[in-house]
């Protein structure tokens, strides 16, 4: 636990686990189906593994998790305390969606952006092949710039490396403009039109690309007119 408040409020109480840094969005992970050390620290990619494990035993500890280990694999899995923290989690995305849309550039991370993208493909709406959607941001690191989404009808793996397979796709973009786009702010076909992205693919695909992806969870979230001050 964190250091105490000396309240005897209940909400005090909840936030000496709770806000400690990143134990919340430990929690997001583990609400989005995350279970093992690797998937929550490729949803967190700038969090330490040394801070994790530690913020993961905190949570162990308070009730909020359980660790299962079976044939030297181990799961995390929210207990029914854990589960109750779903509404929170989504409560705040909505309130966080609506009320603080800026995103300074370092907000911007193509390994959590991809990784997002990843986990959230329509399967149903894909070729049922293996199909490779290549992404090129204009706007990072030569290193950073290129990735691949290799789409299974079982899996979807991330690459920063070329996987070999000729991409059915190549979208070339901004960073900020696809988390823009993931997040809802701007429509595929809005940023098309204004020359922001571009789909190189056959004609079919690229009209059908838009499709094969849902968007963040939040992303039907409905923007007030006005905002709160930065």
């Amino acid at each position: 636990m964190g250091a105490s408040y000396s309240q005897f409020c209940p909400v005090a109480k909840a936030m000496e686990l709770l806000d400690e840094r990143w134990t919340l969005l430990v929690v997001r992970e583990l609400v989005i189906g995350s279970e093992h050390f690797n998937q929550l620290r490729r949803g967190l990619p700038r969090m330490s593994p040394t801070l994790l494990s530690r913020r993961l035993q905190q949570l162990v500890r308070a009730g909020v998790i359980t660790r299962e280990e079976t044939d030297g694999e181990v799961r995390y899995r929210l207990t029914e305390a854990g589960e109750e923290l779903r509404p929170v989690v989504e409560a705040l995305g909505t309130w966080g969606t609506r009320w603080i849309p800026d995103l300074a550039d370092p907000d911007l991370d193509p390994k959590l952006l991809l990784w997002d993208m990843h986990r959230n493909v329509d399967h149903e709406k894909v070729p049922s092949r293996r199909t490779v959607v290549a992404f090129e941001f204009d706007d990072v690191d030569h290193a950073l710039a290129r990735w691949w989404l290799v789409i299974s009808p079982a899996d979807v793996d991330v690459c920063d490396v070329d996987p070999g397979d000729e991409p059915v796709a190549l979208v070339q973009t901004s960073l900020r403009t696809m988390t823009e786009v993931w997040r809802g702010d701007t429509a595929w076909s809005a940023a098309r039109g204004a020359g922001t992205l571009r789909v190189i693919a056959g004609s079919d695909v690229a009209a059908a690309l838009p499709t094969w992806f849902l968007l963040s969870p939040f992303a039907g979230v409905p923007r007030p007119l006005t905002r709160l001050a930065p």
